[in-house]
């Protein structure tokens, strides 16, 4: 037996994501920290503990030495939905088992990693279960294999689930493993659980696994964000649930007292609080139960900050893909839900008025802010029973959502992964692979058709994005993001300096990207790359502006725009 307050334990994150799980930087997912805190729960000293990240581990090889030398290594990751990532890079399965080789003491590895190992982070796959030559593979709660191994002396456990107790004490204790995160403090995101597993059973969501919905109580998850605050944390995001608007309730309706305490400690618990956002709403709530859902939507917009998305899983608008994949809503229903989200949460927070709020989704073209909430919408493609038409019911679906005036923050479209397990396993990803070719037309089509229009109508020109952090440079430009739920990747002219936060007004639209200068804009130092930016202004306005310096009053650069949106003009010195 060893002695667990003479342990050395090393966790490696290679990252995760799953349906309802985000953990690539600039997020932190749960596990490091629940396993973390487990370790210390069962005798580890809290300073014996060491974290990592994959692509610290890239960074850095003498960082290598620390998996060799604990006597616990722990390695978390796996990814059970693709994705393509800005903030970091998910461990390569050769990477996984690289680590096993160099841990010379007992190994253990959890997570989605459990669910099946793919050659790489794509749709169309199909991936099979790999222990990839740990000594253990955790198929329950890694955190629960971390915690009975240590209390066991490193000599074995038995897969099982940790309970919500067990989670109380692990959640607060873990918390001081995000000092280690690069990323710490100013550049990360906390990913919270309010619950998992789901009451539904869609045939290729690994969810189902987890089982029906198990939540935590509003104190326990307050708590665990308070603790995470003393060390540092702003920014949160209740990502690991499958529908935020049943938490707290019977696992399908909604309880607004629930979401209430759960909201309104967050925000006194944290009262400098930088980003509160959240994943995942059931649109079939939002249909089963539309009054309570409507009062839990505002209770979310009033505490939330803006530019927060409620991902909906329509995830096919075809009826015959919907009845052979159990699938929860219609279009015409996932349409419903589109609407109340934009009524009750599609206000911008610059429009209360004499104390009164203005509901309803907002297309002002001269918005200042993005709006509070509003739907993301995810379509999946390969599921069994998808056919030509397939492609046509789904751009009919979002041509109704434009057409009809209301917003949606994005359009998450992917190929299906099949894994052990979920009722996509006898299908495989057959399907996904023999429509490669239609997909990615399709897919070009929806970001041409629907993906740029709607975003000049989330965020027209003028809007602003406090806090863009900068993160890499290319063709000349930077790019950045704000920290918050699937953020607008915002690029900038010229090269500036990376890991710092900048204001900035938007100026023009990709189709899932948009363009911005800082803000305000000082036109008497602007560079001709930021003033030729402006709406209206160019090329050559940009020459005539730069001639003219300098002015007293922004519009003065041009009478016929309207720069004083974008711009401000220092003082001159020596002016009258």
């Amino acid at each position: 037996m060893k002695d667990p307050a003479a342990l050395d334990v090393t966790i490696v994150d290679g990252y995760v994501d799953e349906p309802a799980h985000f953990g690539v930087p600039p997020y932190i997912s749960t596990y490091p920290r629940f396993a973390a805190g487990a370790a210390v729960d069962a005798g580890v000293p809290a300073d014996s503990i060491i974290y990592h990240t994959i692509d610290g581990l890239r960074e850095n090889r003498s960082k290598w030495r620390d998996v060799a030398d604990a006597d616990l290594f722990v390695y978390v990751g796996g990814m059970t939905v693709p994705g393509k990532y800005v903030g970091g890079t998910p461990a390569e399965p050769d990477e996984v088992k690289e680590l096993a080789w160099a841990a010379e003491g007992t190994s253990v590895m959890g997570g989605p990693v459990r669910f099946g190992v793919g050659e790489a982070n794509e749709g169309a796959t199909e991936t099979k279960r790999q222990n990839l030559d740990y000594d253990f593979l955790a198929m329950a709660d890694v955190e629960a294999a971390v915690y009975d191994l240590v209390h066991g002396g490193l000599e074995g456990f038995e897969d099982r689930y940790r309970d919500n107790a067990e989670l109380d004490r692990w959640a607060s204790k873990g918390a001081f493993v995000i000092e280690q995160h690069p990323d710490h403090p100013d550049y990360l995101i906390c990913e919270l659980e309010t619950s998992r597993g789901c009451p539904y059973r869609c045939s290729f969501c690994t969810e189902p696994m987890y089982g029906d919905p198990s939540f935590r109580a509003p104190d326990s998850v307050v708590g665990e964000v308070d603790r995470l605050s003393d060390h540092g944390a702003r920014h949160f995001r209740l990502g690991r649930q499958a529908d935020i608007l049943a938490y707290g309730g019977n696992g399908e309706a909604p309880n607004p007292d629930a979401l209430d305490a759960l909201y309104g400690g967050i925000r006194e618990a944290v009262p400098d609080l930088g980003t509160l956002h959240l994943d995942n709403m059931n649109p079939v709530t939002i249909t089963e139960y539309p009054e309570l859902s409507r009062e839990g939507i505002r209770i979310i917009a009033e505490h939330n900050t803006p530019g927060d998305t409620a991902a909906f899983g329509l995830e096919s608008a075809d009826p015959v893909v919907q009845e052979q994949n159990n699938l929860l809503v219609t279009a015409e229903e996932c349409l419903e839900a589109v609407r109340v989200v934009n009524e009750e949460g599609g206000w911008r927070p610059d429009e209360a008025a004499d104390g009164e709020r203005a509901y309803g989704p907002s297309l002002d073209p001269n918005a200042d802010r993005l709006p509070k909430l509003l739907p993301g919408i995810n379509l999946v493609h390969g599921l069994a029973g998808e056919r030509t038409e397939t492609f046509e019911h789904n751009k009919r679906f979002l041509r109704n959502v434009y057409e009809e005036g209301l917003m949606v923050r994005r359009i998450n479209i992917r190929q299906v992964m099949s894994f052990e397990g979920t009722e996509m396993a006898e299908t495989g990803a057959e399907i996904a692979r023999d429509h490669k070719k239609l997909f990615k037309r399709y897919k070009r089509e929806v970001r041409e058709e629907i993906d740029n229009p709607m975003l000049q109508r989330v965020a027209p020109p003028g809007t602003v994005l406090p806090n863009v952090y900068l993160e890499y440079h290319q063709d000349g430009k930077t790019f950045g993001r704000q920290l918050g739920t699937y953020a607008l990747l915002v690029g900038l002219p010229g090269e500036r300096k990376l890991g710092r936060t900048v204001d900035v007004a938007v100026t023009d639209h990709g189709f899932r990207s948009v363009s911005g200068v800082p803000y305000p804009l000082d036109v008497n130092a602007a560079s001709m790359d930021e003033l030729r930016m402006l709406p209206g202004v160019g090329k050559q306005r940009a020459g005539n502006i730069v001639v003219g310096r300098p002015y007293d009053r922004a519009d003065e650069a041009a009478d016929d725009l309207e720069l004083s949106r974008f711009c401000t003009a220092s003082v001159v010195e020596g002016a009258d």
